[in-house]
């Protein structure tokens, strides 16, 4: 039998696990998704909603509904009501595959599905740490993670706080658990993660690699400062001295020399990443002020730049950075997108910068709106990727001092 199925046979047969209370996920942005088309007897389904609704009703048959045995559900991947959103989704396939109404009484009853916000920055694997990492551990592990000292972990729970469940307190983390997570999840999602993404396809672009030397690059550097400072904490309400300090702590943590953070890690999916933390920025500096967030504005003309590539390899568009291959990962749909769009013969750059800007603001099945409806901002980008293409990415950052 092949090995992801025996691996899949061992995961349903936790379900069967009296012990098991928690479960953690971490799917990325794009992991809570309804996809047409999932079974019930699929192995396994596409989605993990799908996955998720699978393992709980066969946790639902192996304990005759009791209640007892329900299981709380704390999803980390970083979308607004990220808990919220999985329990709508596995209902959803509940009705569809028609596990029948004892079931979904279950799910709705026994089961409780916490929306929660990480605040941590975790870089990944230490390639270039690993070898001298495993010799001293004796043996070799494939799953090291780096990762910075600072941790916040909110939790949001429906129905009761979990905290004696799962006594983190005790355990000496910073876990913060409540009724309402919206200021910590706005605070860092708009300021840390947006910062993350209004700068990382422009830094790259730039020929940089890591966050830290984002930050400390007399270009980018500015760049990022200005855009955070002048533009996203302006853009927010609340405290703005408290802002300003979170601000500074994040750019802080940004320049630790002991955290290598890849901006390619940074790229993936940084289509459905610039909706959900740097357009509400957008639109909430255009509401504050009247006018329009340059640097915001140049960020989004740095995404389109980067996602330049005609060619695939496996699911990734392949783009050149001065001979050198990145690979782009995002949806295959928005991939798509922007390959036919550079496949298109242009008689100028201006009219290739032209046809980009109107071709991808304009998809309000991406944005949730016309982005060329936001006054300037259609112009904006469009001059920006012009410079770009003539005189380069360092070129356009300039243009903003």
């Amino acid at each position: 039998m092949h090995q992801p199925l025996l691996r899949l046979r061992g995961l349903i047969a936790q379900a069967k696990n009296p012990d098991l209370r928690f479960i953690i996920s971490n799917t990325t942005e794009a992991g809570i998704a309804y996809h047409e088309g999932d079974k019930l007897e699929d192995r396994p389904q596409v989605s993990f909603p799908g996955k998720v609704c699978a393992f709980l009703y066969n946790r639902y048959k192996a304990f005759n509904g009791d209640e007892k045995k329900g299981l709380v559900m704390i999803p980390c991947e970083l979308i607004d009501k990220n808990g919220d959103n999985l329990r709508r989704i596995v209902l959803q396939y509940a009705e569809e595959w028609k596990l029948g109404k004892d079931f979904t009484d279950w799910v709705e009853n026994a089961c409780d599905f916490c929306n929660s916000l990480v605040d941590r920055i975790v870089p990944g694997y230490p390639r270039a740490e690993a070898e001298a990492i495993c010799e001293k551990l004796g043996y070799k592990d494939n799953l090291i993670d780096t990762a910075e000292i600072f941790l916040l972990w909110v939790i949001e729970c429906h129905k009761k706080t979990y905290e004696d469940e799962l006594p983190t307190a005790k355990a000496g983390l910073n876990v913060v658990w409540t009724d309402d997570m919206t200021f910590y999840r706005t605070r860092k999602v708009r300021i840390l993660n947006g910062t993350h993404t209004m700068m990382s396809l422009a830094s790259y672009l730039c020929g940089i690699n890591t966050v830290e030397d984002s930050v400390k690059s007399p270009v980018v550097g500015p760049f990022m400062r200005n855009g955070l400072f002048n533009e996203i904490i302006p853009s927010m309400d609340g405290d703005v001295e408290e802002l300003k300090q979170y601000a500074a702590d994040v750019l802080e943590r940004f320049a630790n020399p002991y955290i290598e953070h890849l901006l390619l890690s940074i790229s993936l999916n940084s289509v459905s990443k610039f909706k959900t933390r740097d357009l509400p920025s957008v639109l909430g500096y255009v509401k504050k002020t009247g006018k329009l967030p340059q640097h915001l504005a140049l960020s989004i003309a740095a995404l389109i730049a980067f996602y330049q590539g005609t060619q695939f390899e496996g699911d990734a568009l392949v783009g050149n950075r001065n001979g050198e291959k990145y690979l782009i990962k995002d949806n295959r749909e928005y991939l798509e997108v922007f390959t036919e769009l550079y496949k298109a013969s242009y008689k100028c750059n201006g009219c290739k910068a032209r046809a980009l800007a109107e071709g991808i603001l304009t998809r309000t099945d991406w944005w949730g709106m016309d982005l060329t409806t936001i006054d300037g901002l259609k112009d904006a980008v469009e001059g920006y990727l012009k410079t770009i293409f003539d005189e380069g990415m360092e070129a356009a950052i300039k243009t903003l001092a």
